[in-house]
């Protein structure tokens, strides 16, 4: 461990905005001189994505591999996520960005191409753990709208908008010289261009028959070989899909009007059926009304039944609302399948990948604009499969988050056992189809949780251990609320007019698991965890009317020394609104004031609280003024003191939870006392307020950061957008608040006492400590009050207060205090009762006073600067101005395995570390430039060195900034490729094989090989090497050698089977030849005699 000493501050600074010095004199604890232990350094310390949950946002294209099991989806941004069986998961970006068109995986060979809008194609390798593109080719003449892969080959089918199509060598990714022409392959049977080329396919039975599907409605079978077209056939609707019978005498095509054509190969004049899935059938035998088109059509076929025909789109035009629905033709059933989001894609899972063969379905993967369902087709009524991925986290837009890594071990299996009893739904009993891939062989092995809050007024909690990501536990914080049936059940009280439950932020005990949400309508839940039903249980409810007259205010210096306390500081003692004591709530409200109404109708009671977490206390704040009262800008909850703290542009109020009280109720000027460094001056009366029938949409709606809808972007991002400088009016906000057992002055004897404080933080840069007098547990904590001493120490910084924290006095953090969790609906023996429960302090020293010298020190971060001030002292141990330019938006002090830290994150994308207590700079990176609010809102950092981001708004991305995690990030990934042997192809038969009958090979290479067909225009397409690496490379090649010794095996059985074959025909021509010499024997001696 190095030793730092106090001499040396100044050394190890990196050049730029910021700098760092130390401001204190000497202290008792410190001798000017004496060396303070910090361990970590900057080679602790990398910054690296790790992996990405959720669904991917805005889906354009879908492949999947039937013998590796894997699922590959597109995204209108050219992102790649790859899914495996559950836990493992990849991501992948295109480096243009632009959208994927089309997917075609090289059935179990590693490898994906993708086609994108930019007209460029890409080969990636998927045999490790990092996927990489290994060729590119952009065309430069020609736009790609369709791309064909047989199965094993190399060859890929490349169709554009002109009609043409061209092949590409997927092993070089170089152009063949061969090239189908549209007006080759139409001729006379059509006397305009076709449009472009839709489908393209092999018949199953013949490789060497192509078929074109034009948009104009012609379907053209080209034969490879002779360069011609066999068969053209004509439809007057535009074409969306074709999909052939397996057995290649027939095929099916998708058209505009919702009509399927049902063609047979070798009778092009017209369709041999004519189907209308969803269209009227007139009695008249004319043609059925038209429908919607029909996107996509599969013909599957099974041995034991009739066949599959599966469809997206096709309604009727008069279902207007329906929504959109999968059709299921099997035999004379046909089932509509209703998806809850627009059908994107989808793909049928067949037990065989040979196209000749019978292809026995039994699933369908249904890729939506916003879900992914898979369909078991095995089963009567087609359930769905239950989705292990994390698929759900946009089910409500999020609008904050929390994240706790190594979190308390027995945290996960209770939300898991009490989350397990909320699936109600009935899905399919066989296992999850995607099971492809291997989980990594990760060291890390802490507990980590992931909290979202929703719009919906939802709350997800998420087991995020292992670089995994599943769902534990959802709660629904509306059911506390009553819904208005009806407009005119509605109360004239306006209610924000989009979410009016959204969640605004969470506070959770870890030890304690308490629980406690800020919702936007200005309303406070406490929860309490049970792992017992409840049942008739009253909701017990406060009202809090927190409003304080604005005004205005001349900023003075910021950051400057720690003020001194007030020499009469305030004990406030304000045990208000009881429940039991507390009027009824009008909720009618007069003509004149809506004073004293809550935004929301609570509940009398909730008939059954199912286990989990479930209500203790309701706060709300009501119109004070004729005004609405203001969000919430900050919440904490302690249970060792059993308090409840919020604040917003008025003030804060602290809420005894246990007795059901407002312990305090000021704002935000109040909090200084006679001690205010602002010159406030009161402002002019207001000229108008608000009306009774105004509505109050504009302050209790959304923030523009808290928007549900979350595409918007501002690239434009300006200082004035600060998430942490919630309200840039003139008016002080409350920020942050943080509860502790610190040190406010020296005892008797030179030992200095830890009483319980809160430190309040504001956006002027101001922190204040309050003392806390809370009654000692057991009885005395239900019958007296808690005493609250304002007017303690002041902290001030430049920028409006993000983080707070206390370390001891050898740098290491110290936890709120707080109590283990028991069951509270489990009746407690008198005894019980009696014994007061120990509180669990926040300080490892012993109770009572330090020793003399002993200390500790207050950790506060603003948006410009972060200061250590030694307590009881109140000295400025040190100083950081962390940015100049800039201004932090996250920040967090956190621990690491080898001590703790301060680690930001600025408006200008930069992630820094800071060492404790001595704030030396150990990481600054320039990663991640703010464009969307998305980001700076969800932005969360955690211990060991862990970090994550909305990164849109259906997927979370997560980072580290530790060395030790990335280091072993390669190992902690999965595997998305593993050997698996090729099914064996279909058996021809002995007649088949006799007479011809069976699938026709083709020998493509010899067909599109530079010999034969030449060279392509080096102008058509542009080839571009990938940025694979050395990694990407080898991957290549221990897949080419893989082929290789496939093939040499495949080659030594054949060799064996035909050397079995030479020695049983050399044994029965040997035997023929007996047999025929014993018979010329046998001859000869009849005609002897």
């Amino acid at each position: 461990m190095k030793k730092f000493n106090i001499r040396k501050v100044l050394d190890g600074l990196t050049a730029g905005t910021s700098s760092s010095a130390s401001c204190a004199s000497p202290q008792p604890g410190h001798k000017e001189g004496e060396p303070v232990p910090e361990s970590l350094q900057s080679e602790h310390f990398q910054l690296c994505k790790t992996v990405r949950h959720g669904f991917p946002y805005q889906p354009s294209a879908m492949a999947f591999d039937p013998v590796q099991k894997i699922l590959a989806i597109g995204t209108q941004s050219g992102a790649l996520r790859l899914f495996g069986q559950p836990g493992v998961e990849c991501y992948c970006q295109h480096e243009s960005g632009a959208a994927v068109i089309q997917l075609q995986f090289l059935i179990n060979e590693g490898a994906l191409v993708s086609a994108l809008t930019d007209d460029s194609i890409h080969l990636w390798n998927l045999r490790q753990k990092r996927p990489a593109v290994l060729h590119s080719l952009k065309f430069n003449r020609e736009r790609i709208t369709f791309c064909h892969l047989p199965f094993q080959s190399k060859w890929l089918y490349v169709g554009t908008e002109r009609g043409n199509i061209y092949i590409v060598n997927v092993e070089s990714f170089t152009l063949s010289g061969y090239v189908i022409m549209w007006n080759k392959a139409i001729e006379l049977s059509s006397k305009t261009h076709p449009g472009p080329v839709v489908h393209i396919s092999d018949n199953p039975m013949d490789e060497g028959k192509l078929t074109i599907g034009f948009e104009c409605g012609i379907v053209v079978l080209w034969d490879l070989k002779s360069k011609k077209a066999d068969y053209r056939y004509n439809y007057d609707e535009a074409i969306h899909s074709v999909a052939w019978h397996h057995e290649g005498k027939q095929f099916v095509c998708s058209h505009s009007d919702g009509s399927l054509t049902i063609w047979n190969v070798k009778s092009p004049a017209k369709p041999a059926h004519i189907i209308t899935p969803h269209g009227k059938q007139p009695k008249d035998g004319k043609k059925p009304e038209p429908c919607k088109p029909i996107l996509k059509v599969e013909y599957k076929t099974t041995r034991s039944s009739d066949p599959f025909m599966i469809l997206s789109g096709g309604l009727s035009y008069d279902t207007v609302g329906r929504r959109p629905c999968l059709t299921v033709m099997h035999g004379k059933s046909t089932a509509v399948l209703e998806m809850d989001y627009p059908i994107v894609d989808f793909l049928t899972l067949c037990e065989t990948p040979y196209p000749n063969d019978f292809q026995e379905p039994y699933a369908v993967v249904v890729l939506l604009e916003k879900d992914l369902v898979v369909i078991d087709l095995a089963q009567n009524g087609y359930p769905i499969f239950e989705n292990p991925y994390p698929l759900t986290i946009h089910e409500s837009p999020v609008t904050c988050c929390e994240y706790f890594a190594d979190c308390p071990g027995d945290l996960i299996p209770a939300l898991y056992t009490v989350g397990s009893r909320q699936k109600c739904q009935v899905y399919s009993k066989k296992e999850w189809p995607i099971n492809g891939g291997n989980w990594g062989q990760g060291t890390q092995s802490y507990p980590e949780i992931i909290m979202t809050g929703h719009a919906d007024g939802s709350v997800k909690f998420w087991d995020a251990s292992a670089m995994m990501l599943q769902v534990l536990y959802k709660l629904k914080t509306a059911k506390v609320f009553e819904k208005p049936r009806s407009k005119e059940d509605k109360p004239n009280v306006e209610t924000p007019d989009e979410d009016p439950f959204a969640i605004q932020a969470m506070s959770l005990c870890l030890e304690s698991r308490m629980l406690c949400i800020a919702g936007v309508s200005a309303h406070i839940i406490i929860y309490k965890f049970s792992q017992q039903e409840v049942t008739s249980e009253a909701v017990q409810l406060l009202e809090v009317r927190l409003m304080s007259e604005p005004n205005d205010v001349v900023s003075p210096d910021a950051g400057g020394e720690p003020a001194a306390a007030p020499t009469t500081p305030t004990v406030t003692c304000n045990p208000q609104n009881n429940p039991e004591s507390q009027p009824p709530i009008d909720n009618s409200p007069s003509d004149a004031t809506r004073d004293h109404i809550p935004c929301l109708r609570v509940r009398n009671s909730l008939a059954r609280q199912s286990p989990g977490y479930q209500v203790e206390l309701v706060v709300q704040l009501a119109w004070v003024g004729g005004e609405p009262p203001q969000q919430i800008t900050s919440l904490a909850i302690n249970s060792s003191y059993s308090l409840v703290v919020f604040g917003n542009n008025n003030g804060l109020a602290i809420v005894d939870y246990l007795q059901k009280t407002v312990v305090l109720n000021m704002g935000t000027q109040e909090l200084y006392g006679s001690s205010d460094p602002y010159q406030r001056q009161p402002r002019s009366p207001r000229k108008s307020r608000q009306p009774s029938g105004a509505k109050m949409s504009r302050k209790l709606s959304l923030p523009t950061e808290l928007k549900p809808d979350m595409d918007t972007r501002d690239n434009s991002f300006s200082r004035s957008s600060s998430i942490t400088s919630i309200d840039r009016e003139s008016r002080e906000a409350i920020a942050f608040f943080h509860f502790c057992e610190t040190p406010t002055r020296r005892a008797e004897g030179g030992g200095a006492a830890a009483t319980p404080g809160l430190w309040v933080g504001t956006t002027f840069g101001t922190a204040l400590l309050m003392a806390l007098n809370v009654p000692l547990a057991g009885e005395q904590r239900l019958l007296q009050p808690v005493a609250i001493l304002s007017g303690g120490i002041m902290v001030r910084l430049k920028g409006g207060i993000l983080r707070m924290a206390c370390l001891d006095a050898t740098g290491a953090l110290l936890p709120p205090p707080s109590e283990p969790w028991h069951e509270p609906n489990t009746p407690q023996d008198n005894d019980d009762k009696e014994r007061p429960r120990r509180r669990r302090p926040a300080s490892t020293s012993p109770p009572g006073s330090l020793e003399q010298g002993e200390t500790q020190f207050a950790v506060f971060c603003s948006e410009k600067q972060a200061k250590v001030v030694a307590l009881p002292s109140q000295a400025c141990a040190f100083k950081h101005n962390i940015t100049e330019t800039s201004f932090v938006l996250r920040s967090d002090v956190v621990q690491m395995s080898g001590g703790c830290c301060i680690a930001c994150f600025c408006a200008n994308g930069h992630v820094m570390t800071l060492s404790l207590p001595s704030l030396r700079p150990l990481l600054d990176v320039n990663y991640l430039p703010l464009t969307d609010m998305r980001i700076a809102r969800t932005f969360c950092f955690s211990n060991h060195g862990q970090a994550l981001f909305l990164t849109s708004p259906t997927e979370i991305q997560r980072i580290t900034y530790s060395q030790e995690t990335c280091e072993n990030l390669q190992e902690m990934l999965g595997e998305l490729f593993t050997p698996v042997e090729t099914p064996e192809a279909p058996n021809r038969g002995f007649f088949k094989g006799l007479f011809g009958g069976g699938a026709q090979s083709l020998d493509r290479e010899d067909l599109f090989g530079e010999a034969t067909a030449g060279k392509a225009s080096r102008t058509l397409a542009q080839h571009i090497p990938g940025p694979g690496g050395i990694e990407g490379m080898k991957g290549a090649a221990s897949g080419v050698v893989g082929e290789l010794a496939r093939a040499r095996i495949a080659l030594d059985e054949r060799g064996q089977k035909l050397g079995e074959l030479e020695e049983r025909t050399a044994a029965m021509m040997a035997s023929a030849e007996s047999f025929s010499k014993h018979a010329h024997d046998v001859g000869t001696q009849r005609i002897l005699s």
